[in-house]
């Protein structure tokens, strides 16, 4: 299985996300440091809200086999640059999060439409609560 690292905003449900790809309870806690699990790694979301955090994230991703990209699909803006991807020489994905949470497809069009203009090369849409979307991803880690 792909080793994954997660980078997003503060929120955007990187922590649930892991903790649904590992089987584990769903709690909500802040991420305050770069946290290992078996086949992720999750960030704090200060590491692309704070452009010399960056530096953070490009070190912390040596230890992954691909690049994920979270958006929260509730989120009217987004923290990646446009080409954002290019700065990893390894594969990067987009997950839209927070799915069951948009109010229209608009919502969701909008968080792809970032994910897109980072760079990404694929997009899940995923409802870790719902567990929508998850198996898809956990496919692509698995493959």
């Amino acid at each position: 299985m792909k080793k994954i690292i997660f980078a997003g905003s503060t929120g955007s449900g990187k922590t649930t996300l892991c903790q649904r790809l590992h089987g584990q309870e769903i709690t909500y806690k802040k991420t305050q440091a770069v946290e290992n699990f078996e086949q992720a790694i999750d960030t704090p979301g200060e590491c692309i809200e704070n452009r010399y955090l960056y530096k953070m994230l490009l070190v912390s991703s040596v230890d992954a086999d691909v690049i994920g990209l979270v958006q929260d699909c509730t989120k009217e803006d987004s923290y990646f640059p446009p080409a954002f991807a290019t700065v990893f020489a390894k594969p990067v994905i987009g997950v839209v999060t927070k799915v069951e949470l948009a109010k229209s497809q608009e919502e969701i069009a909008q968080a792809r439409a970032y994910l897109e203009a980072a760079g990404v090369e694929r997009i899940f849409e995923v409802s870790t609560i719902e567990n929508v979307g998850v198996d898809a991803l956990q496919q692509y880690l698995e493959a």
